[in-house]
């Protein structure tokens, strides 16, 4: 599933590195799975310290990725870079999370409530959970007809039903792939979009959706915040 979210940049990430270390660290996570511990994943939602994993290859080559691809977002950067030194106050949480393109929003809010719950009692474990900031890395895409439409007025439709766009001063629109993400961006310190390094861009009269990516900053005293909102948004009860 590291695959599917980081696209064709994937070995750039070294995601089979990285699905290693969040298999074998004791951070909090939680896996969704039908048919046993061996099956499939459909979901996942988990945490990793970029801090105190800064020397591991997975951590660093994901580190040395973001970094390069916010390299114009001084605001981003400023709060990205403590990352990188282990003995900082300042410890970032690197929030990672997929799921399956069928799998409904309503099983988000039991992750990122029990990852809360987790991360509290890690926390009094003396767990490498107490963080400033997460970052979490998400999917968009970008529909090539819309390049002459980049404002980010309303669309048609209820808003429960199409996707949300957003956009800066140095992209097309974007849309989140997943509800959730949009939370994050309602929250978040900032957010960046980027496109990936190994996109292949679509014509402009194409069907097909250009993919990418985005980093989204969110200061960890609204962490709870934004789990209650995905939690009252979302929640099938």
């Amino acid at each position: 599933m590291l695959t599917q979210l980081f696209q064709s940049d994937s070995e750039l990430v070294n995601v089979h590195d990285l699905a290693h270390l969040i298999v074998s660290q004791e951070l909090p996570g939680t896996t969704v799975k039908t048919d046993g511990i061996d099956g499939d994943p459909y979901a996942f939602l988990t945490v990793v310290n970029l801090n105190a994993c800064w020397d591991h290859p997975a951590i660093s080559a994901l580190s040395n990725y973001l970094l390069a691809k916010c390299e114009d977002d001084t605001t981003l950067l400023q709060i990205l870079r403590p990352s990188r030194d282990p003995s900082s106050t300042s410890h970032i949480g690197l929030i990672l999370s997929e799921r399956l393109i069928n799998m409904p929003i309503q099983v988000v809010p039991p992750l990122y409530r029990m990852l809360r719950d987790e991360m509290k009692t890690a926390i009094r474990e003396d767990k490498p959970c107490l963080f400033s900031y997460y970052a979490m890395v998400s999917r968009t895409y970008h529909m090539p007809h819309e390049d002459g439409h980049v404002d980010s007025g309303a669309e048609s439709g209820p808003p429960a039903k199409r996707p949300r766009a957003t956009s800066n001063k140095h992209n097309p629109r974007f849309h989140s792939y997943h509800h959730e993400d949009d939370v994050w961006e309602e929250l978040g310190q900032g957010s960046h979009h980027f496109r990936y390094t190994h996109h292949n861009p679509q014509e402009v009269d194409s069907f097909g959706a250009e993919v990418g990516g985005k980093l989204t900053l969110l200061s960890a005293e609204h962490f709870s915040t934004l789990v209650d909102v995905i939690q009252q948004r979302y929640s099938s009860t």
